[in-house]
């Protein structure tokens, strides 16, 4: 990146807002290797991006590529340069799950989008994600509005916090953790809490809260033979899907948190981003026996995800908790059902197929927990271990609702992390 380049990416500011909300972002070169494809500008025409082929009507892997390619053709040959990188594990890897904006995640910073480029983007990400209710893209865009609310938090001069939601899903599991509760059923007003002292930006001066402040990368060129990966995150979000030859190989790691955990928005609509995630596993532990609960039970007791940003490869060496060979019917598909809402971030197919994975390896697989199993309490942690699938789930106190908990999750493969292109030891 030239250094001419890097003052133009630094000093360039907008106003956008992904979930309504409007603020204004400085968008701070990241410093990341520029891929090979971004070569392809011609000299002396940096202001006209490379045009690439879009096929309306491509399906599959063809259809993400198309989106890609779309969004491209929306870049000048700066921005472009911004996006398209080198997939090499440096790029790759990262990916954080803290509001340091482009000093810790490569890409172009959706907040410096115009209005154009931006609806172009976030095509791309319904592309290749998943379709269902509360999963997919569905959470992706829940995450974001969570930032924003996050940012508003942030912002505000009021020191009189509105009353606290009720967490329905949290008080009816309680009761009953088979029972996957609606969590708008009771959910009203405004999350509570005394947001930590900076002001807008937040997070210690790291790259702040906010729908804007996320990044997309091409790492490796989009094309529907080739490898290349499909890199987005930000605060509480990392997405990698990777594709080889017209498939996707890897659609983890996947990391994915909420705070608030559940609010009501001013039209009224209230948000429960991983109330998929969270409910599937109570309904889980919920089916445990007294005795089955016991042989699940971790030693040792939880803060954060074990293999969270920074922690690729590092698996446990032996797997812990009740396999769940030893489980029965129904409770194996409670398993597989818990499983499915992390998996479903990558397109529908892919899911399935996935699943289908996960399901053959299922007598190979470990269920276990630490702390309580309400999920609603500091310390609160559950993980399914198998020979590919890797899911941990754990309640950390709010970090600016300090009265409310908040999640942290990651999904990860032993074998399919980024596509299996790197070695981790």
């Amino acid at each position: 990146m030239s250094k001419e380049r890097t003052r133009r990416v630094r000093t360039r500011r907008t106003r956008r807002g992904i979930a309504g909300a409007v603020a204004a972002i400085a968008l701070v070169g990241g410093g990341f290797a520029a891929a090979n494809a971004s070569t392809d500008v011609p000299a002396g025409k940096s202001a006209a991006g490379v045009k690439r082929p879009v096929d309306k009507h491509a399906t599959g892997t063809k259809a993400v590529v198309s989106a890609a390619n779309a969004f491209l053709n929306t870049l000048d040959a700066d921005q472009q340069a911004e996006v398209l990188l080198d997939f090499s594990e440096a790029n790759a890897t990262a990916w954080s799950n803290l509001p340091c904006g482009s000093s810790c995640r490569p890409g172009i910073q959706l907040g410096s989008l115009t209005d154009t480029q931006l609806a172009a983007a976030m095509k791309v990400l319904k592309a290749a994600m998943g379709t269902g209710k509360g999963t997919g893209y569905d959470q992706i865009t829940q995450i974001l509005k969570a930032d924003e609310v996050l940012n508003t938090a942030q912002g505000s001069s009021s020191g009189a916090p509105a009353p606290a939601p009720t967490d329905s899903a949290s008080s009816t599991a309680s009761a009953d953790p088979t029972v996957s509760a609606d969590p708008s059923s009771s959910a009203t007003g405004a999350p509570t809490g005394t947001p930590p002292s900076g002001g807008p930006g937040g997070g210690g001066g790291m790259g702040g809260y906010g729908s804007g402040v996320y990044f997309l990368a091409f790492l490796g060129t989009p094309s529907a033979d080739g490898t290349w990966q499909l890199h987005f995150g930000g605060h509480h979000l990392a997405a990698n899907l990777t594709y080889k030859k017209g498939k996707v190989a890897g659609a983890s790691p996947f990391f994915i948190g909420v705070e608030p955990s559940t609010w009501t928005a001013d039209d009224g609509t209230t948000y429960s981003p991983l109330a998929a995630q969270r409910n599937g596993l109570l309904a889980l532990t919920g089916s445990l026996s007294t005795e089955q609960l016991a042989k699940a039970k971790l030693s040792g007791s939880y803060g954060d995800v074990l293999l969270g940003p920074g922690e690729d490869g590092q698996f446990p060496e032996t797997k812990e908790g009740i396999p769940v060979s030893s489980l029965s019917a129904k409770q194996k598909q409670l398993v597989l059902k818990a499983i499915h809402p992390w998996v479903a971030n990558v397109g529908d197919a892919t899911a399935k197929k996935l699943m289908k994975t996960y399901e053959r390896e299922l007598n190979q697989t470990y269920v276990s927990y630490s702390g309580g199993t309400g999920l609603d309490a500091q310390g609160d942690y559950v993980r399914i271990d198998g020979p590919g699938v890797w899911v941990e789930f754990v309640c950390q106190s709010g970090v600016v609702y300090r009265d409310q908990i908040h999640y942290h999750t990651v999904y990860r493969d032993h074998t399919r992390d980024y596509g299996s292109e790197f070695t981790f030891s």
